[in-house]
Order: C-alpha cells, then structure tokens, then sequence
C-alpha cells in the first residue's frame, strides 16, 4: 500500500513539473451530466488558460446502500492537439451514505444516514467537440473513504462526462 501510494505521488508530482504548453481552456464554464458508477451532475469554472475548479454532484444506489456526494476538485489541463486535453486534480469529498433496511430473519434492521467524507484524485482525457459548445471526458477519480469502509476505490469511479460549455 506504501509503494503503490509513493508511485501515484511521484506520478502526479511529474506531471505537474511538465514543460508542455498550457492548454487553452477556452470557455469560462461547463455544466453537464456524469455517467459511471455513481450519476450526477458536472459544473467547470475555468480559473486561468490550464486550470479549473470542477464540482460534482452524484447519487450512487445498489441493492445494498445509498450515497449521496458532493465532490470539490482542482484539475490542471494539458494539450495533446487542438481538440484533445488531458487533465489530472485532486479535491475531497463530503456526503452521505445509508445501507439499505433489510429483513432478517423475520425482524426488519433499520440503519442510519452516516457520514462521508473522502480525499479524491481525478485524471482524464477530453475532447472538446470542433464548432459545437459541447465537450465530452473520460477519466478515473480514485477516492480514499474515511469513514464507513476506510478503503481507497481505485478502479470503480470510471466516468463519462457529456458538458455544454459556456
């Protein structure tokens, strides 16, 4: 777990030192729909030509819990041509979560709301789609959950953002 933290830390602290260009964040918002794992709501405020403020909304449900999220991240944006970026941020996360009421054994278990509260990271590639407002991104938002499981989801929060920008 130590070596797997170092390598993500290093891999961030390079791509933060690159020499590349700046990306040109050419609009001063965005706001759209995310699809993966958990859906919601998307809004970019662009701070400066390579970086931004990104928030999320989402609402993830299964057979055996609820959670609700409100996601806060600063992203850095690189070019990799005229229509393409990658970008790559980290935030935190606060909200709820609720296992669901089950029956067992004839007696039905009830649970409280609970609170969430995490460290995310996100890395992603967009396509800002030539002579429309619309941009659409693919990226991985690894999180670490203090509270109801104290685990790091590495893989599950793969998401598909759709944004009208403005």
């Amino acid at each position: 777990m130590k070596k797997l933290s170092w390598i993500f830390g290093v891999a961030i602290g390079l791509l933060g030192v690159s020499n590349e260009a700046f990306a040109q964040l050419d609009s001063k918002g965005a706001i759209g729909a995310r699809f993966g794992s958990a859906q919601g709501i998307t809004y970019r405020h662009t701070l400066s030509n390579d970086r931004a403020f990104e928030a999320l909304l989402s609402i993830q449900s299964n057979s055996n819990y609820r959670r609700f999220r409100v996601v806060g991240l600063y992203e850095y944006y690189r070019p990799l041509s005229s229509a393409f970026n990658w970008y790559y941020g980290f935030g935190g996360g606060l909200g709820s979560y609720k296992e669901k009421d089950k029956t067992i054994d004839g007696k039905r278990v009830e649970h409280d709301s609970e609170l969430a509260l995490s460290i995310d990271g996100i890395i992603g590639i967009e396509y800002n789609i030539p002579e429309t407002p619309f941009q659409v991104s693919l990226d991985v938002k690894p999180y670490f959950d203090f509270l109801q499981s104290s685990s790091i989801k590495l893989i599950d929060p793969i998401g598909f953002s759709f944004r009208y920008k403005f």
